[in-house]
């Protein structure tokens, strides 16, 4: 595996990665917003970076960074079969560098060669990738829309970038993956460390068929910080942002902060105005965010209504033909086991299919025996 970040960005990482827990305390200082103090800690050129947190051990530090070498943090991403790409590389993607503060390198676990591709160019070459971001604990509901999102993106070619955590983000990740489609995770520790471990799997497979990246380098353990610091990645790879359920205070509202101040689209599911988990987004619309369902909205936002209906967003794309075709069906309108099966003899295989489409998160069943595709 080929590397290509400069000594200067390498150098650049390690000294984030020494100076992370300074950088924890430095952010609740002043008094400004953590997440605005956060911003210009990242933004700050090494020499300022030192002076303004390392205090006593300025000089030490200043040390330790003048003895680093590039080449042994090269050979640290090597054996973790990370790619270092930095902003000085064409692999970079381009549209990171609308932030004030983008990493030095992205630790790519994954294709790196891919990467740019998957992220798109400039924000006026279309919605190669829309973020999908949300609370940790969704409900049943918000579930559905985030994995139906990554399902119909996924499947019109869309790559959908989240943040792998519990929840929406997880939802998301797992849709665009049953389609075939490609997603990223950006995660807060190092590209190589699962977070949360639970979701290994998950980690796995976007690692294997697509790319999992990191502005720290490989082993590095998430700190608190650094959760705000990967929302403004997740924000500005998406040509636009949608937040599926949000409480009033949620780090998912910090990534629709960074998206507009990038320039980038908002947009919110709706949710009902006595939940919790919908106060956040129901805020943002109320702000003038763009009211998203399911996937439709969000391609009719971004590339056009005429260029929208012209993309297939088959509810059975990615699946084996004996699902996508139930799954149609249901879609068209045969939604009870009786109009689906046809004949006795077809009953038992036509409920063993239902059952595995419900399983999957594709269908749901309502009262009355019918079955309905589940949001996306």
């Amino acid at each position: 595996m080929t590397t290509s970040a400069c000594d200067a960005c390498l150098r650049r990482t390690w000294l984030i990665a020494r100076l992370a827990g300074r950088i924890e305390v430095a952010r609740h200082e002043g008094a400004q917003s953590t997440r605005t103090r956060l911003r210009e800690i990242l933004a700050l050129g090494e020499k300022r970076l030192i002076a303004g947190l390392a205090c006593t051990d300025a000089a030490a530090i200043r040390s330790e960074l003048h003895e680093v070498e590039p080449d042994a943090l090269r050979a640290e991403c090597r054996r973790a079969r990370i790619t270092p790409v930095c902003r000085h590389d064409a692999n970079y993607p381009a549209r990171l560098l609308d932030l004030s503060d983008p990493p030095a390198v992205l630790h790519v676990l994954g294709a790196p060669e891919r990467l740019a591709q998957l992220a798109g160019g400039a924000i006026d070459d279309g919605p190669a990738a829309v973020s999908i971001v949300g609370t940790r604990r969704a409900s049943a509901d918000g579930l559905e829309v985030a994995r139906g999102l990554g399902r119909g993106l996924g499947a019109a070619g869309v790559t959908v970038v989240s943040g792998m955590a519990l929840g929406v983000d997880s939802a998301a990740h797992a849709g665009a993956l049953e389609v075939g489609g490609a997603t990223i995770a950006v995660l807060a520790g190092g590209a190589d460390r699962p977070y949360p471990p639970s979701k290994r799997p998950l980690h796995r497979a976007i690692a294997e068929r697509h790319a999992v990246v990191s502005e720290l380098p490989p082993g590095a353990a998430p700190r608190k910080w650094c959760f705000p610091a990967r929302n403004r990645i997740i924000a500005a790879l998406g040509g636009m942002t949608v937040v599926v359920e949000a409480a009033e205070r949620s780090g998912s509202l910090i990534t629709a902060e960074c998206a507009a101040d990038v320039g980038r689209e908002v947009a919110a599911v709706p949710g009902a105005v006595t939940a919790w988990r919908s106060r956040g987004t129901n805020a943002l619309l109320r702000d003038g965010a763009t009211l998203v369902r399911d996937a439709r909205d969000v391609l009719d936002a971004t590339v056009g209504v005429e260029a929208s209906a012209a993309l297939d967003l088959d509810p059975g794309a990615g699946l084996e033909p004996r699902l996508s075709s139930v799954l149609r069906a249901v879609a068209e309108g045969r939604d009870t086991l009786a109009s689906l099966a046809g004949a006795p003899d077809q009953a038992q295989p036509m409920l063993a299919a239902l059952t595995e489409l419900e399983l999957l998160g594709l269908l749901r069943r309502v009262p009355g025996g019918r079955y309905v595709v589940a949001a996306g």
